[in-house]
């Protein structure tokens, strides 16, 4: 992959200009309208058949420029032609599959091999030999899955992606570095602006989370992507585990002697670019700084999560929407009759008389109920069970700004990382789909639910 900003992305770039000049690859030649795409599509065909080095870097260079230029509906027919016009090759598949059958050796599975994979996986690789080209890529990525929802047959130019990027991302690659006051300004306007979870309000509020002595962030990099942060994870140092968000992100508060901490806490994990979703770097990351903060302070003995429940309100409208729902009680609808849930907010009262509900149908919501998949319906439930964390604690209200009611009824969760469990955990999800959790959540079911659970295995 290129190495923007180096000696080699400037050797790069010098035999891009070289290559440009052998085969004259000059802009007033570029098409315009509706011939856009398809002079796209004419410069792919020669990329894949030149063998020039210089020239293979110049044409790269040139189609990713022209993509730059396309408008949607271009963009979305250049999608189409590498669906189509550079898929695998019919007639070669053919004839390898015929000589694997001839002659089953090592040399005809590599040949089978080469043949079925699509034409437009090696394209992908040519292009990355532009400088720059890997976030070019990324982000022609993200604007296929734009469009992936209402165009499903572009879905294997999506699958040929996703299969070079867990390759080129792989976590050999990755880099994790701190995230400080001294971090360069442009990394740090890019924190505030891919933060997910809790948004940054401004400088002051961003200081307060990377510089204060009882705050860390930590972030992967890649080579090939300067400055872009790809994942990066706020963790709280603090005396014990916490049930609500608010305290935690609090402008005015008398920071912690990190010395004194018994818990980490990670209270916010953000993916920065959408083009690299399903090429999974959280659970790395994770790992990776309870390896850091470990060594930095071994006087930490927890290891768990503050989290989101995204889903968690809309699974509980649509129980309420169903007369034939067999989760809400009678009692549970009376209780949530009329609610104005921006309201509960300054309503300690009302908290107080919904707690119960909403702790039972929470532990109904996480340990029995399932997507159509037969996964948990919660996506964050879904990363940190199946990176071997346990669901520790259910915390209603846990945070009750507008986005906390509106996503999850005020709900949040612990999970706790321990690191002697999560193999088994993760193998218990994912082997099992089991829901690895504490005594404590087991108990908040209603009879009902605990028999679900028993028959659910």
């Amino acid at each position: 992959m290129p190495a923007n900003g180096t000696f080699f992305g400037d050797l790069l770039t010098q035999i891009s200009e070289r290559g440009r000049a052998m085969l004259d690859l000059g802009r007033d030649r570029k098409p315009t309208g509706g011939q856009k795409a398809a002079s796209i599509v004419s410069l792919c065909e020669r990329l894949l058949s030149g063998r020039g080095e210089a020239s293979r870097v110049a044409l790269a260079q040139e189609i990713l420029a022209r993509y730059g230029g396309l408008k949607t509906g271009e963009r979305i027919a250049f999608f189409e032609a590498l669906a189509q016009a550079f898929a695998v090759d019919r007639a070669a598949l053919d004839r390898a599959i015929a000589a694997h059958v001839a002659d089953p050796t090592e040399r005809s599975i590599a040949g089978l091999h080469a043949a079925s994979e699509p034409r437009r996986q090696e394209l992908i690789r040519r292009l990355n030999l532009a400088p720059g080209a890997t976030g070019v890529l990324v982000g022609m990525r993200a604007a296929l899955l734009d469009v992936l929802s209402r165009r499903p047959d572009l879905s294997s130019v999506d699958r040929d992606f996703t299969h070079l990027f867990t390759s080129w991302f792989n976590r050999g690659f990755l880099v994790l570095r701190r995230i400080d006051w001294s971090t360069p300004a442009n990394v740090l306007e890019k924190i505030i602006r891919y933060e997910a979870v809790h948004e940054i309000r401004d400088w002051d509020d961003l200081r307060a989370r990377v510089d204060s002595p009882d705050r860390r962030c930590y972030a992967f990099f890649h080579p090939a992507l300067i400055d872009e942060p790809l994942i990066f994870v706020e963790v709280a140092l603090m005396r014990e585990m916490p049930g609500a968000i608010a305290p935690l992100l609090a402008g005015k508060r008398t920071p912690l002697d990190p010395a004194t901490a018994k818990v980490a806490v990670f209270y916010s994990i953000s993916n920065c670019q959408t083009g690299l979703g399903g090429v999974s770097f959280g659970n790395f990351l994770i790992k990776q700084v309870v390896e850091e903060i470990s060594r930095e302070l071994p006087g930490l003995g927890s290891f768990v999560t503050l989290s989101p429940v995204p889903g968690f309100r809309a699974w509980l409208e649509g129980e309420r929407a169903s007369a034939s729902s067999v989760v809400l009680t009678e009692a549970d609808r009376r209780a949530l009759q009329g609610l104005d849930w921006q309201d509960l907010a300054q309503n300690p009262a009302a908290q107080e008389v919904l707690t119960p509900v909403l702790t039972a149908l929470a532990a109904h919501y996480f340990l029995i109920a399932r997507s159509p998949k037969g996964r948990p319906q919660d996506p964050v439930a879904r990363f940190h069970l199946g990176n071997g964390a346990r669901l520790e604690r259910i915390n209603p209200f846990g945070d009750v700004s507008e986005k906390g009611l509106r996503q999850a009824a005020g709900l949040m969760v612990n999970y706790r990382y321990v690191q002697e469990d999560i193999e088994a955990n993760h193998e218990a999800f994912f082997d099992k789909g089991r829901i690895v959790a504490s005594p404590q959540v087991h108990r908040m079911l209603r009879a009902e639910s605990q028999q679900a659970a028993l028959v659910a295995g």
